[in-house]
C-alpha cells in the first residue's frame, strides 16, 4: 500500500428517532422551582431537596424550555423584591438596618437559586447572551428598590446624615455603614457614584465651605492648618473605613479646595501669624504643615516660594544697606552667614529640601547681596579675619566648616574679580607678617576657590605661597655667603622677595630708613642681583615689620614688635628727645595718613604708648609734639605694637581699587570678544554683548556700555570692522 489510511473523527450520532415530552412537563417542573424559590426566600430552604431541583432545572434546559425558566426566575424575584421594598419603605427602626438585612437575604437567596440554576447559568445563558442569574438578582434589586424614588432618597439622606454626625464628633455604626456603601459598589461602580458620591461630594463642599469661612475669622494660621490637616485626615479615614476607595481623591480635593485654595492667600499673609512670623520664629512644625497642606493645591507652593523670596529680599536688602551693620565687615558677613543658615536649615527641615524653594533662596541672596558694591571686599576681609585670628582655637575641620560657608556667599557673587583683588591685598599682608592661621588652612581655601572658579582664578595667589618658599631659600644662601657673613654686629633682615604681577603691591615712594638698616638692606641687594641677571629690587617699605630692643626708665628693657614705619619713627629718638610731626615726617618721609596712624599707634594707644603726645589727644594733627616715654611699663618683655588702621577701605584706596578692577577687566573684555567674533566671523552688537556677557559672568557681569567701547577699541586696533552694507554688523578682521 502507497500510505497508511486516515482515521475517521470519532463521533456520536443524536437518537433519529423523536423523543415525546408531556406537553404540561414544562409547567409542572416550573411550578416546582417557583416553590423552591419562594421558600428559599422564605428562609424555609432546609426541607428542599438540591438534587431534586436541579435536576428539574437541568431537564428544563435540556428541553428547550430555557427561557420559560428564565423569564419565571424574572417574574418571581420581582414580586419578593417588591414586597421587600414595602418592609423597607415602612420600616420603623433603622432604615439602613432594615435596608441592609434585606439585601443580606436577597444576595443568599439568589447565591442559593444560582447553584439551583447552575446548567441554565452556564449553557442557556450564555447562548443567549442572557444576564447572569446573580448579576440579574443584582439588578432586579437596582431596579426595584435602589431606585425606588422613596428608598433612594432616603437612603442618601441617611447615609449623608450619619457621616455629618461623625463630622460633628458623634459615634456611628461604621460597619452598617460599610455595608450598605459596600451594597452600593457591588451594584455597579455607576450606581455608587450616581446615587451617593455625587451628593456626597455637594454635601461636604458645602459643609467645608461654612467651617472654613467660621473658622477663618477666628483662628491664627497654625490653628486653622492644624484644623484643615486635621478633617483632610478624617475624610482619607473615613474612606478606609466604609466608602469606596476610589472616593479618597475626589473627597480630599474638595476638602483641600473648600478649606486651603479657597484661603490660602489669606493664610499666607495672616497678620502675626502667617508665613513671615513663622519664618522669622523659626516655626518648623507649622511651616511643614503649611508645606504639605498647600503641596495640594494647584500654586499653592508656588505662593509660598513667592512670600519667602519676597520677605528674604527686603530682609536681605535692608541688612546690606544699612549703614550700622557696614561699620562692621566680619559681623556684616556673619550675618549673612547666619540668615542663609536660618532659611537653609527652614527648607531643609519644613520644606522637605525642595529644590524650588533652594532656588528662590539663592536667587534672593543672589540679588540682595549684589546691592551693596562692598560685599566682595567684606567678604574677603571675614575670610582674613577666619584665617588670621578668628578659628586659632578651632580645629582643621572647623577651619574648614567657615571656609565652606563664606565660600557660599561667594557663589552669589558677580564680581568675582573684585573679591580676587581684595583676598590677594589680605593674603599677602597674612604672609608677609606670618600672621596666617596655618598654610593648611590657606591653601585648602585656595584650593576651594580654584574648585568654583578655576586655575586662572587662583594661579597668582598661588605664586605667593611660591615667593614665600623662594624667599627662605634665599635668605639661607644670603647668610652663608660672604655678605652675610660681615654682618655681625649689624642688624639681622629678613627679606621677602615679591615677584611683580603676583603680589598686590603698591607704587609708593619708599621711606628714608635707618642709616643702620640701609648699610643691610644694600649687601642683600648687591647680592641677589649678583645671583640674579636682569632684575630689579623695589624696597616696599609699607609691608614690613620689625623687632626692636629698646630701655626705659629705671633701665627697664623690652623688646618691641613694630611696623618698617613705626622702626623708622622709633629710631628718630635715639639722637632726639622731642620731635615735632613736620620735623618726623620730613625724616622719614611716610606718606601722612600712614604716618599719623603710626604715631597714633605708637602714642595714644594705652598699655602701648611708648611715645607721648604734646597736647594729648586721641586725633594726630600736624602740629603735635612727640616725646619718648621713658616712664613706659609693661608686664610683658615682648610688647606687640599693631598699626591703627580701618579693616575698611578709605574713600580714595576703594577707588583706586575699582579703578584697577576696571582696568584688569578690559583686556579680559577685549579677549572674550575676539573669541566670539573669531568662532562666528559676522555678528550683530546685542549677539556679542550677550555671548561676551555669558562667557564672564562666572568672573564678573560685563556692561554693556563698557563692552561698545572696547568694540570701538579693536575697530580702532583693526582686530574687527563694521560691515560696509550693514553699519549694525561686525566682521573679524583675520
Amino acid at each position: 500500500m502507497s500510505g497508511q489510511s486516515k482515521k475517521k473523527p470519532f463521533k456520536i450520532e443524536a437518537y433519529k428517532h423523536r423523543v415525546e415530552v408531556d406537553p404540561k412537563y414544562a409547567d409542572r417542573t416550573w411550578a416546582v422551582i417557583e416553590h423552591a424559590i419562594n421558600e428559599i426566600y422564605n428562609h424555609n430552604a432546609s426541607g428542599l431537596s438540591f438534587e431534586e431541583l436541579y435536576r428539574n432545572a437541568y431537564n428544563m434546559v435540556l428541553y428547550k424550555f430555557g427561557e420559560r425558566q428564565y423569564n419565571g426566575l424574572v417574574s418571581t424575584v420581582t414580586r419578593h423584591l417588591k414586597d421587600m421594598g414595602k418592609a423597607i419603605e415602612s420600616a420603623q427602626g433603622s432604615f439602613l438596618d432594615e435596608l441592609n438585612r434585606k439585601w443580606t437575604d436577597h444576595t443568599k437567596s439568589m447565591q442559593m437559586i444560582r447553584d439551583v440554576l447552575m446548567y441554565m447559568d452556564r449553557t442557556y445563558i450564555p447562548t443567549n447572551h442572557k444576564t447572569p442569574v446573580y448579576e440579574l438578582g443584582l439588578n432586579l434589586w437596582r431596579d426595584h428598590i435602589i431606585h425606588s424614588a422613596k428608598i433612594q432618597t432616603r437612603l442618601v439622606d441617611m447615609l449623608l446624615e450619619q457621616i455629618h454626625r461623625e463630622r460633628m464628633g458623634e459615634v456611628i455604626n461604621r460597619g452598617l455603614m460599610r455595608s450598605v456603601t459596600k451594597m452600593l459598589t457591588e451594584l455597579g461602580s455607576s450606581v455608587y457614584q450616581e446615587v451617593f458620591e455625587k451628593s456626597f461630594l455637594d454635601v461636604s463642599a458645602s459643609f467645608y465651605s461654612g467651617e472654613s469661612q467660621q473658622y477663618i475669622e477666628v483662628y491664627n494660621c497654625s490653628n486653622y492648618l492644624r484644623m484643615a490637616e486635621k478633617r483632610i485626615n478624617e475624610e482619607v479615614e473615613r474612606v478606609s473605613h466604609y466608602l469606596d476607595s476610589k472616593t479618597e481623591p475626589k473627597i480630599t480635593a474638595v476638602v483641600e479646595k473648600e478649606l486651603v485654595e479657597t484661603h490660602m492667600h489669606r493664610l499666607v499673609h495672616m497678620e502675626n501669624s502667617g508665613l513671615i512670623p513663622m519664618l522669622v520664629g523659626n516655626m518648623y512644625e507649622d511651616l511643614n504643615c503649611m508645606y504639605n497642606l498647600f503641596k495640594r493645591v494647584p500654586s499653592g507652593l508656588n505662593l509660598i516660594k513667592d512670600v519667602m523670596a519676597s520677605h528674604l529680599k527686603e530682609t536681605g536688602k535692608q541688612l546690606v544697606t544699612d549703614p550700622d551693620r557696614l561699620k562692621d565687615p566680619v559681623d556684616f558677613i556673619q550675618r549673612l552667614l547666619d540668615m542663609r543658615e536660618k532659611y537653609n536649615e527652614i527648607i531643609t527641615k519644613s520644606f522637605h529640601n525642595d529644590k524650588a524653594f533652594q532656588n528662590a533662596l539663592n536667587a534672593s541672596f543672589e540679588y540682595f547681596i549684589n546691592i551693596n558694591n562692598r560685599s566682595p571686599e567684606f567678604i574677603s576681609l571675614f575670610v582674613d579675619d577666619a584665617l588670621r585670628k578668628g578659628v586659632k582655637a578651632a580645629s582643621d575641620d572647623d577651619v574648614d566648616q567657615v571656609l565652606d560657608r563664606v565660600l557660599v556667599l561667594f557663589r552669589y557673587l558677580q564680581e568675582k574679580d573684585v573679591f580676587e583683588k581684595y583676598y590677594k591685598q589680605h593674603l599677602a599682608k597674612r604672609l608677609l607678617s606670618a600672621k596666617s592661621v596655618s598654610e593648611e588652612a590657606e591653601r585648602g581655601m585656595i584650593l576651594k576657590l580654584k574648585t568654583e572658579c578655576g586655575y586662572q582664578f587662583t594661579s597668582k595667589l598661588e605664586g605667593m605661597f611660591n615667593d614665600i618658599k623662594t624667599s627662605q631659600d634665599t635668605m639661607l644662601g644670603f647668610y652663608n655667603s660672604p655678605y652675610g657673613n660681615d654682618m655681625a654686629d649689624m642688624p639681622a633682615i629678613t627679606v621677602q622677595i615679591l615677584t611683580t604681577g603676583s603680589w598686590p603691591t603698591q607704587n609708593i615712594n619708599t621711606c628714608i630708613l635707618p642709616a643702620e638698616i640701609v648699610i643691610v638692606c644694600e649687601k642683600f641687594k648687591a647680592y641677589y642681583l649678583g645671583t640674579h641677571n636682569g632684575r630689579r629690587l623695589t624696597w616696599q617699605t609699607n609691608m614690613g615689620h620689625a623687632d626692636l630692643k629698646a630701655t626705659f626708665g629705671k633701665g627697664q628693657k623690652h623688646e618691641l614688635n613694630v611696623s618698617t614705619y613705626q622702626m623708622c619713627v622709633l629710631m628718630l629718638f635715639n639722637s632726639a628727645d622731642r620731635l615735632t610731626y613736620r620735623e618726623i615726617e620730613q625724616a622719614t618721609d611716610i606718606p601722612g595718613p600712614d604716618l599719623k596712624r603710626c604715631l597714633q599707634s605708637l602714642a595714644c594707644v594705652r598699655g602701648k604708648n611708648v611715645l607721648r603726645k604734646e597736647p594729648m589727644s586721641r586725633d594726630i594733627s600736624e602740629d603735635d609734639a612727640f616725646l619718648f616715654n621713658d616712664k613706659f611699663t609693661s608686664k610683658l618683655v615682648k610688647v606687640k605694637i599693631g598699626t591703627v588702621v580701618a579693616q575698611k577701605e578709605t574713600e580714595p584706596e576703594k577707588m583706586e581699587t575699582r579703578q584697577r578692577v576696571e582696568e584688569d577687566r578690559k583686556p579680559q573684555i577685549e579677549a572674550a570678544i575676539v573669541r566670539v567674533m573669531k568662532s562666528r566671523r559676522v555678528l550683530d552688537h546685542n549677539s556679542i554683548v550677550t555671548e561676551v556677557t555669558n562667557q564672564l559672568q562666572a568672573r564678573f557681569l560685563p556692561n554693556p556700555v563698557v563692552i561698545k567701547k572696547r568694540i570701538e577699541s579693536l575697530i580702532e586696533r583693526e582686530f574687527l570692522e563694521r560691515d560696509k552694507a550693514d553699519r549694525r554688523l561686525y566682521r573679524y578682521m583675520a
